[in-house]
């Protein structure tokens, strides 16, 4: 499934642009100094997996990451009081990491890559106790602007395939924003003075106009970056920057569901 992939589509981009085949290191040196570098992903896009390991090493090696705050577990968990040196075993049960939703073999490079360099991984995620509080906290509908908010409940919408009930579609988007604000708040947590705090998300919650940016305090800078794969380069600033890879095979998420339903 690619939960919120139209928010993805409300993109854009600034003029950090080096060159399509410029390693990793050099278009994240572009980007700094910033307090947080939030990468954007498409979850089923191998490659983007890759260059988060990359971006870590990256900013590993120039002494400037102060944690790696990760969608990929929930917000309490944390390898800060783990060694370099601990097994990728220890590092799961310090994320209670779910195999079933998000696979260790993809996403496990990253997170071992910061353990390795002596860099706490955080979780980022809200907690799946909470949904159900955030699903009824109607102040959360206020976190946005009307046409952030509309924006959101339509990617929720399409998101779900437009299966979704419509009563369900406004507790739905405070789950979201709910998410979105938890990321916000565990990369705060995670700030420290001339480093920068990695956020590894998929695109829609590192969205600038939608996402995980409209709940950072304002003395935070923040750089974003949606790594895409395949299509052209038009955005209209959602985004400071995009790191294109190889398109992937079409697929449509929503056949199964739609056979099913």
């Amino acid at each position: 499934m690619a939960p919120l992939l139209g928010i993805a589509m409300l993109s854009g981009c600034a003029g950090f642009a080096p060159a399509a085949d410029a390693p990793t290191d050099r278009r994240v040196a572009v980007l700094l100094p910033v307090d947080a570098l939030l990468l954007g992903e498409q979850h089923d896009a191998s490659e983007h997996q890759v260059i988060e390991r990359e971006a870590v090493e990256a900013l590993a090696e120039r002494g400037r990451l102060a944690a790696l705050a990760i969608e990929m577990a929930e917000e309490g968990n944390s390898t800060a009081h783990l060694p370099k040196d601990a097994s990728e075993a220890q590092v799961q049960a310090a994320l209670s990491w779910n195999d079933k939703g998000w696979s260790w073999a993809a996403y496990g490079p990253a997170v071992m890559a910061a353990v390795r360099a002596g860099v706490p991984v955080v979780g980022a995620n809200l907690q799946r106790a909470h949904m159900k509080d955030a699903m009824a906290d109607v102040s959360l509908d206020a976190q946005l602007n009307d046409d952030a908010r509309a924006a959101q409940r339509e990617a929720v919408r399409s998101g779900h395939c437009n299966l979704l009930p419509e009563s369900q579609i406004v507790p739905m988007t405070r789950i979201q924003i709910a998410r979105d604000r938890a990321m916000a708040q565990a990369v705060v947590k995670a700030k420290q003075p001339g480093k920068t705090v990695l956020l590894i998300s998929g695109a829609g919650h590192s969205n600038k106009r939608l996402g995980v940016p409209q709940h950072l305090p304002t003395d935070v800078s923040v750089k974003v970056v949606w790594m895409r794969a395949g299509l052209g380069d038009a955005t209209d600033g959602a985004f400071d920057a995009v790191w294109a890879t190889p398109a992937l095979p079409e697929k449509d998420y929503c056949a199964g569901v739609k056979r099913t339903s």
